[in-house]
């Protein structure tokens, strides 16, 4: 039979393509790219042998091997694929399925709770007390408020103070903010599994990374140790911000 080859094997190479480069800026700054890369390289291999060189018993073996990996791939990426189809819930282009799926309530923050945590953020910065403070948008994140102490509280920047004050009990953990008010403080975040992130950067910037991984969350974090104060959005952070710095980056990230 003559080999054929058609625009439906066109768009077949080009579909293909774009899901392995969608893959791999998904993974690249993660501890998983070379497991990627060896698994392009398996597959490559596996073609080969058992498409072009038509080995039977090597591409039979390959073969066994290739069916029992889906399992041990779902396993060994189970991070990247929550974060896979989390991202391809939220991506722009899927505007219409948001549309009929969307949260009714209004989980964006005022611009006067703005000011109040941009205000409390800046003395506990000044002051070296640590702090780690989530703005919820519009992924839920009920697991996490129910892990600490609920105070559904209005946004105030005494209150804040106060929570994260040291001899506080309630300062370790997360402070959740939601609805126009503080959910929750003491909440336990996902801590992220990425080996990229720097050394000098301590837990509160891990779990803050954790949770902006798995949800679209807004962190903001202050170190114990030198005052700095950070952003994580979307597993990136941003670092040593200034007053007006936060105050723009959270006003603009909770339009969105």
């Amino acid at each position: 039979m003559p080999f054929s080859f058609g625009i439906i094997d066109i768009i077949d190479i080009i579909c293909v393509a774009l899901v392995l480069f969608y893959c791999y800026r998904l993974m690249r700054n993660s501890r998983s790219l070379n497991i990627f890369v060896g698994i392009i390289i398996f597959a490559l291999v596996w073609l080969i042998v058992s498409r072009v060189l038509q080995m039977k018993l090597l591409g039979t073996i390959l073969d066994k091997l290739a069916s029992a990996g889906i399992i041990a791939l779902v396993v060994i990426f189970q991070d990247e694929v929550r974060r896979f189809f989390y991202n391809l819930g939220s991506s722009q282009r899927s505007g219409f399925m948001r549309f009929l799926f969307r949260n009714r309530g209004d989980k964006k923050v005022s611009l006067d709770n703005i000011a109040a945590v941009v205000a409390a953020t800046m003395t506990m910065s000044r002051k070296k007390i640590g702090a780690l403070i989530v703005l919820e948008r519009n992924v839920h994140l009920d697991d996490i408020v129910a892990s600490g102490d609920a105070i559904d509280a209005k946004i105030n920047q005494r209150l804040i103070e106060n929570i994260f004050f040291k001899n506080s009990p309630l300062h370790d953990g997360a402070m959740v903010i939601s609805d126009h008010r503080i959910k929750a403080v003491g909440c336990i975040l996902p801590l992220s599994s990425d080996t990229e992130i720097p050394k000098y950067l301590g837990l509160r910037h891990r779990a803050a990374k954790g949770v902006s991984e798995r949800s679209d969350a807004v962190s903001i974090i202050v170190s114990e140790e030198t005052g700095a104060i950070s952003m994580c959005i979307k597993g990136i952070f941003k670092l040593n911000l200034t007053a007006e710095e936060l105050e723009k980056t959270i006003i603009e990230e909770m339009k969105k």
